[in-house]
């Protein structure tokens, strides 16, 4: 294809080298008239392993050119990679006045053009953006989007230093496309490589850039707080660390990453105050890990706040062991909203298929008869009983068992789901999760 790629920094002059190395026809476009010079010189503008034999090497061949002229780079395309900066502002918002002035320009020099043109943003953007900039390029060049033009996240998952690698071998590609065309177009460059490809709403592909950078840095927060106390201790904390990403079906994977309601059970709140504690001995400092409890109370307020805009009092829970295919109920979340909501004066009906109070033993007898003896009063043993008599059903646990729920409901009852048990269902007016 002819491309051309707003911005020569980072993300842009690798991109210009590799999609040339993949046989387009590359422009680059720069209001930097000295990384315009350079990059027709067959010079890197920036530091990076290989990029400047790959330049060189475009230039030479013909491949690859830049210059300072949008509207000639947009009429020499088909389509336009935007890769300017989007700088943090004092506040922490991110500055977008480049790409909406990128996106100003692209849409003038293509509203007197014929042919569709493709614009793509490239740079790590607010979910939102590109919502933003459509009404831009549509404002700018009168023409429609999906008509004249189109539009298309594409997030990029370069690391500096092995950016080159990073984007012939990427974890995936991203597509966030508000039109078929642009969508098919961004497949069809990324043909070549060997990878997953996700086509998403525009939204969703802007957020997934930002949730693994902040997952990136919550990694390393973790790893550090952890090798502190490990020091302090005299453990070697990278013996620690090196056996912890071993685990691959609960450490790494996405067993833990599901959103929904807060955690619970016997060993996860336990074990958190036990290592906070152990490191106040050290005189040593957690933010990241003294935080956990505080965001998981946090995810309790959010699911009793859903309860109370229903304006119903009469509220059924299913499932509230802390977790399904348990009858554990020590430290359930959703034993301690059950408790709040009985406190101000909800009524409740309770059902979870494993907790049948005559076959409790053990410790899970004696917590249900010495904390919780007004709830047990609450547990129905007829699941029909909690559908029939709530104008409010909570589903507090993914048993298989409530996975119809959302749909048995009758139309004047209000679902609240804190563990989506029907995968793909989005909130409704009768049907709300705490996360989706």
């Amino acid at each position: 294809m002819n491309i051309s790629v707003f911005g020569l920094g980072y993300v842009g002059a690798v991109s210009c080298a590799c999609l040339a190395r993949e046989g387009h026809m590359v422009t680059g476009v720069d209001v930097n008239a000295s990384k315009v010079e350079r990059i027709n010189k067959g010079e890197a503008p920036i530091i990076e392993r290989d990029l400047e034999e790959m330049i060189r090497e475009a230039v030479n061949s013909g491949s690859l050119h830049a210059t300072t002229d949008a509207r000639q780079a947009v009429n020499r395309s088909e389509l336009s990679f935007i890769c300017v900066g989007t700088p943090s502002l004092d506040n922490g918002k991110i500055d977008l006045s480049y790409i909406h002035k990128v996106c100003r320009e692209i849409g003038e020099a293509f509203r007197d053009k014929k042919e569709h043109h493709t614009v793509v943003v490239r740079s790590t953007v607010a979910p939102g953006t590109l919502q933003s900039c459509l009404e831009i390029l549509e404002d700018v060049s009168g023409k429609k989007c999906g008509d004249g033009f189109g539009l298309a996240g594409n997030p990029e998952f370069l690391r500096e230093g092995s950016a080159i690698r990073d984007y012939f071998d990427p974890p995936y590609v991203v597509i966030g496309a508000f039109d078929k065309k642009s969508e098919s177009m961004l497949r069809e460059i990324y043909r070549p490589i060997d990878t997953a490809v996700y086509a998403l709403r525009p939204e969703e592909s802007e957020m997934i850039k930002y949730a693994n950078n902040n997952f990136h840095a919550l990694k390393i927060t973790f790893a550090n707080e952890i090798g502190n106390i490990c020091k302090e201790l005299g453990i070697d904390s990278h013996k620690v660390m090196d056996v912890v990403v071993k685990d691959t079906k609960l450490n790494l994977s996405p067993y833990y990453l599901k959103p929904g309601f807060a955690f619970g059970g016997s060993c996860l709140p336990k074990d958190i105050r036990g290592i906070i504690y152990q490191a106040r001995e050290l005189d040593l400092r957690v933010p990241l890990l003294s935080s956990i409890t505080e965001s998981n109370a946090y995810q309790l307020e959010r699911g009793l706040s859903m309860v109370h805009r229903t304006g119903f009092k009469k509220v059924g829970i299913l499932g509230f062991a802390f977790k399904p295919g348990t009858d554990d109920l020590r430290e359930s979340p959703v034993i301690a909203l059950t408790e709040t909501l009985l406190g101000k004066g909800f009524d409740l009906s309770l059902y979870d298929p494993n907790v049948v109070l005559s076959n409790l033993t053990g410790k899970n007898k004696e917590f249900i008869s010495g904390h919780l003896p007004h709830i047990s009063r609450l547990i129905k043993s007829d699941m029909e009983q909690v559908l029939n008599e709530a104008e409010v059903l909570v589903i507090g646990t993914n048993d298989e068992r409530f996975r119809d729920i959302p749909s048995k409901a009758r139309p004047e009852q209000v679902v609240i789901d804190l563990v989506r048990v029907e995968p793909g269902r989005t909130s409704s007016e009768s049907y709300a999760g705490i996360c989706w």
